[in-house]
Formats: C-alpha cells, sequence, structure tokens
C-alpha cells in the first residue's frame, strides 16, 4: 500500500535503512574478527531476524522468552545474561543458549553444574561511569549490576569461559576506550585465561560521526594481547534512525497555546520519551516558535504528563494530518503498553515507496493480558 493508506497509529521499519546499519557492522567485524550480536531488549521485531542474521553472527537475550524467540526465529549464536536466573526457567535457558552470563559468582557456582558444559561468563563492574544518565549507569554507586573487583572470588576462574562488561549508553568509541582502560586496571589480569571477552553493548556505531577506526583498534588491541574472541551486543546500533511513528491529529485545542491530540500515545508507544526523557524528532518540524506556528503534541490518553514534546510548523495543523517521529524502531515495540486500554501500533515494513503491513494488534491482545 501507499504511505497515506497506512491506519495509524503505526510503526514503520524502513528495510533499506536496517541493511544499512547491518552493512556497517557486518563490516567491522570483518576488519576485526569481532564478533557482533543483535541485543534483543532493544529491537525485538522477529520478522527481520531473517535479515538481520545474513549480517550478525547472533543475538544476546535478557531472559527465558528473548532466548527462545531467538532459538525459534534466528538462530546463530544466543547469548543470555540476566541479573538472577530462575531456577524453573533454567534447564530451557542451558539447552538452547550456547553461552550464559551470570551476574555474580554464587549464581555462576548454583548453576554452572546444570549448565550443559555450555560457555560460561561473569559480568563484571569495573566501576567507572562515563555517563549523567543515573538510571542507565550500570556503574552507579549501589549498582546491583556486575561483580566488582573488591568481589571478585579468583575461585571461579576454573568455571569461566569469559568475562562480559556492560556500561555505555547511546555513547562513542571515546566512552569506551576510557571504560576498557578502567576494566583492565582492575580485571586485565584475568583476560588472558579467558577464550572470549564481551565488551556488551550501549556502542553508537552506526551513528553519524562514530569513531569506528578506534573501536576497531580498541577490539584489535584486546584480541591481539590477551589472546580472546572479542564480542559486541549493540541493540540501538542495529536499528538506530531506521524505524518510524506515523501518527494523525485527532483534534486541536487551547489553553495557553495550541495543543494537538494525536492517535500516538508517549506513554504507551514511545514510553522513554517520559523516561529518560527526550523530545523525539518530528520529520519536517522545527523546536518552539522556530516556525510560525507552535504546538504541543499529546495523545488521547488520560495521563495529564502525556506529552511528546513542542514543535513547530510552517503552517497550521489541521484534524487528519499525518506525522512522522523518527528514530522509532528501537525500545519501542519492545515497552509499548495498552494503558487506557489504549491499542497497539500496527507494525509494517517499507520497501522503496511501498508499505506493508506485517503485524496488526487489536482488544485481544488488550485483554490477553489482564
Amino acid at each position: 500500500m501507499k504511505l497515506e493508506e497506512l491506519r495509524t497509529p503505526v510503526y514503520v521499519v524502513d528495510e533499506e535503512k536496517l541493511r544499512h546499519n547491518l552493512g556497517i557492522l557486518a563490516n567491522v567485524s570483518a576488519r576485526t574478527g569481532a564478533k557482533i550480536l543483535l541485543a534483543q531488549k532493544a529491537f525485538s521485531c522477529y520478522a527481520f531476524y531473517p535479515l538481520i542474521s545474513e549480517y550478525l553472527c547472533g543475538s544476546t537475550a535478557s531472559g527465558l522468552y528473548e532466548a527462545r524467540l531467538a532459538h525459534e526465529e534466528m538462530g546463530g549464536e544466543i547469548h543470555v545474561y540476566s541479573p538472577a536466573y530462575l531456577d524453573s526457567e533454567f534447564p530451557e535457558l542451558a539447552k538452547i543458549c550456547d553461552v550464559i552470563v551470570f551476574n555474580s559468582t554464587a549464581q555462576l557456582k548454583k548453576f554452572a553444574p546444570l549448565s550443559r558444559g555450555k560457555s560460561l561468563g561473569l559480568r563484571i563492574n569495573p566501576c567507572f561511569s562515563t555517563q549523567k544518565n543515573a538510571i542507565y549507569d550500570p556503574c552507579a554507586a549501589g549498582s546491583r549490576l556486575g561483580v566488582t573487583a573488591e568481589a571478585f572470588d579468583e575461585g571461579v576462574l576454573p568455571l569461566l569461559s569469559g568475562l562480559h562488561m556492560h556500561t555505555l549508553c547511546e555513547q562513542g568509541a571515546d566512552a569506551l576506550s576510557a571504560t576498557v582502560a578502567a576494566a583492565e586496571e582492575k580485571f586485565g589480569k584475568y583476560f588472558s585465561k579467558m577464550r572470549w571477552l564481551n565488551l556488551g553493548g550501549g556502542h553508537h556505531i552506526t551513528k553519524e560521526g562514530y569513531d569506528i577506526p578506534l573501536l576497531e583498534r580498541i577490539v584489535k588491541r584486546l584480541q591481539d594481547k590477551y589472546g580472546v574472541q572479542v564480542y559486541l551486543e549493540p541493540g540501538e546500533a542495529v536499528a538506530l534512525n531506521a524505524g518510524y511513528l506515523y501518527s494523525r491529529v485527532l483534534d486541536v485545542v487551547e489553553n495557553g497555546m495550541k495543543i494537538a491530540i494525536l492517535d500516538a500515545s508517549a506513554e504507551c508507544h514511545m514510553p522513554d520519551v517520559l523516561e529518560m526523557p527526550y523530545r523525539p524528532p518530528l520529520y519536517g518540524a522545527g523546536e518552539a516558535g522556530e516556525k510560525p506556528f507552535t504546538y504541543r503534541l499529546s495523545s488521547r490518553s488520560c495521563l495529564a504528563g502525556d506529552v511528546i514534546g513542542d514543535y513547530s510548523f510552517e503552517k497550521p495543523l489541521q484534524v487528519g494530518d499525518m506525522l512522522r517521529f523518527d528514530d522509532m524502531a528501537i525500545y519501542t515495540m519492545v515497552k509499548n503498553n495498552t494503558f487506557n486500554g489504549m491499542p497497539l501500533p500496527s507494525i509494517a515494513v517499507k520497501r522503496g515507496d511501498v508499505y506493508e503491513i506485517i503485524k496488526e494488534f487489536g482488544y485481544s491482545d488488550f485483554k490477553s493480558r489482564l
């Protein structure tokens, strides 16, 4: 169908842009020998897993359901990490996962005998923060994520095949370089005893301006110095700027300014807008006051704070106008919800100028969750 025929709200994944990102990642892998995994926590739209598997060596999961999804729909290597595993789920994880990463030495000791000979890893915490947003900082004081150098039990070394660290969020190679230096200072004496080293995610590899040569130097140096296989597990970089959320204007009201009520919701359909918070890019719009007509964009939910942001336009908004929010593939479909009985957006793929609906949702999806 054509764009104007889409019923909104709808997520649209641009296949050409997804391929572009995957090509960048595949080239990094080819030049360095690093293995790159899809972090499903950011993008789990499995209709694209066959495409992704053409470029990446596998995926990483945060628990049983993501691991099963990767096993059923993608194949390749399957890695799993969780802050704590359930006794009831671990046998199946041990069956379908190739690599199991533990958050503590206690969990490692408990589940190692049940791990069916799989490659086992331990998450380390270098206690080195490179970001300001505490909610996304695994190295913040009191963090539960990873073992500190002080708490590291050398008695578990015979059980380990690798070490894992994940400290970044939407950051460049300079932050990775500083973090790796801190990790080497505290844990480097163990690296040469490992078969692999996982540098986690949060690498903005496909963002314009990212220092790919620096990333590649870091990877090559680690592999050469310690004799390890380096893994990267970006989620955001896989689908960065590769998706949109289309929405239509339902009404315009006034209360000190013009407020457009949309059929899309920040609370329900793009939760990071309120959680981070941030103002999502809107195609063709400017900052408030930049263009002649400024509107506050909000939702039809009953949450007073369900506000997407203030934007300006060249001409007044009309009921029925379609708006396109950009960079809406990542952390949207995986985090959306049906608060207020809000329907979930459909999911479509864009191939050239043709759009195809690949998933639709209805009342049963709302009811089945309750």
